[in-house]
């Protein structure tokens, strides 16, 4: 009942932890969603507890917990843990460990040192001698250690998800 008006709006208040087994409850579903945040990024999994409820109007309505506590509804208002954003792509669970556990093991794998002479400032004819035939071309001490390092950005994310029909 509205203190103000005097009239029920037909929800009745419930507690912010998670409720007991509540009049009118049907069991609890359980679903896995996987997030991606177009603004920064970042990616995760989250398994909610949903439990149907009916008003008193005899409509019916649901309530998502995580964790055990009562969240907000991710298929309608999702925030990035991170940054806040809601601009957040859903997915079904397992993409991002999915994607994350490639990346991980893309990243362990060595990558063979190539004959290439590593990327420098741009020198004009005669400032340097070329490497002569046969030769290794010299490297630089950072040379190998950037071509093992890779920053990865939100489309290497998403890209296994680009052009599926």
């Amino acid at each position: 009942m509205s203190e103000i008006a005097g009239t029920s709006n037909g929800v009745r208040p419930t507690a912010a932890g998670h409720p007991a087994a509540a009049p009118g409850a049907l069991e609890p579903a359980h679903e896995s969603y996987a997030f991606a945040c177009m603004r920064c990024g970042h990616g995760w999994e989250q398994s909610y507890e949903i439990q149907h409820y009916t008003d008193a109007e005899g409509r019916p309505f649901v309530v998502y917990y995580a964790d055990g506590e009562r969240v907000p509804s991710p298929l309608t208002h999702p925030t990035c843990m991170n940054c806040g954003g809601h601009a957040v792509r859903i997915m079904r669970s397992g993409q991002v460990s999915r994607i994350a556990g490639v990346l991980h093991q893309y990243a362990q794998t060595d990558v063979p040192a190539t004959d290439q002479a590593p990327a420098g400032p741009y020198r004009t004819s005669g400032s340097a001698p070329s490497p002569r035939a046969g030769e290794a071309p010299e490297k630089t001490e950072g040379a190998e250690e950037s071509s093992r390092a890779h920053h990865w950005h939100l489309s290497d994310l998403l890209h296994p998800f680009h052009h599926r029909k």
